[in-house]
């Protein structure tokens, strides 16, 4: 549990950095478009496949670790 509410904290800390406000061409070429959307979403699935990857290795981890010491 301690894990998860780190992992929530540090994404919600990313999202800031994400939320400032910068212009350049490539972005608002992409909002001008509405592209923008398609490429937030696949970051955010991305991450959220990375997330349940990592904590699926870490569950067959343990049930190996636990396996050895008995």
């Amino acid at each position: 549990m301690k894990k998860l509410i780190t992992t929530v904290l540090m994404l919600m800390v990313t999202m800031q950095l994400f939320a400032q406000e910068q212009s350049s061409v490539i972005t608002d070429t992409l909002a001008g478009s509405e592209k923008i959307y398609v490429v937030a979403v696949c970051a955010v699935v991305i991450l959220l496949g990375l997330i349940f990857f990592m904590f699926s290795i870490d569950r067959r981890l343990k049930k190996l670790e636990k396996k050895i010491l008995r």
